[in-house]
Order: C-alpha cells, then structure tokens, then sequence
C-alpha cells in the first residue's frame, strides 16, 4: 500500500534533502532546475531523472544552455514506500542519486557507492 502525502509535504522533503549535500559540491551545482512532478509519463515507475549536461562534460560551448532539470517524481517514490520515514529516506536516496548524475557519476558507480 502506497503513502499518501500532501505535495507541500513531499516539496519539503524534497528541499530538506538538497540541504544534506555538502557546501562545497552545493556551491558547485549552477544552471540547474529541481523539479517535483507526479510521475514520468514514458516510464510510471521511475523514481527520478537527470536531464542536461553532466558537470563533468560541459565545455567552452556550454555558454547560454538552458538549466538541467532533476525530476523527483512523487507518485513513484510514494507507491514504493510504506511509511513517512521510508519516504524520507528514498525521497533523500533520490535525490542525491540525480545530484550525482549532474556531477557526472554513472549509474554502475552510484550502485556500487549504495546510492543506487
């Protein structure tokens, strides 16, 4: 059995979670947009996503690129959680794993570090 959570609740534990990343890497993220959306429509059971231009692989040319987005879907974190303190957790899991992906991690990385 799903969660059930107001958004505003979700939203905050969503930003409680980008406060826990270190300064210095916080000070690092630039031109990025963190997004909560109920679910993604191509893939319903996905938790979140990185889209943009990893850290690692911008360039000279990166100039006047519109912002990343992390996507934390809500809906998806709820049907896999079976209380509030899961949901903090996975929300917290979640989006450390898409901050990371910003920073360039890959996938087989993050599961080897236990934030897959």
């Amino acid at each position: 059995m799903s969660v059930t959570m107001t958004e505003a609740r979700f939203e905050e534990l969503v930003s409680e979670a980008l406060d826990l990343i270190p300064q210095q890497l916080a000070a690092a993220i630039d031109n990025v947009v963190v997004l909560v959306e109920p679910r993604n429509d191509e893939e319903p059971t996905l938790l979140g996503l990185y889209h943009g231009i990893a850290l690692t692989e911008r360039d000279s040319h990166y100039g006047g690129a519109l912002p990343d987005t992390i996507t934390i879907y809500r809906d998806a974190i709820l049907d896999v959680c079976h209380s509030e303190d899961e949901v903090v957790h996975e929300v917290m899991v979640t989006v450390i794993h898409e901050v990371a992906h910003y920073f360039g991690i890959e996938e087989d990385r993050l599961h080897e570090l236990g934030w897959g």
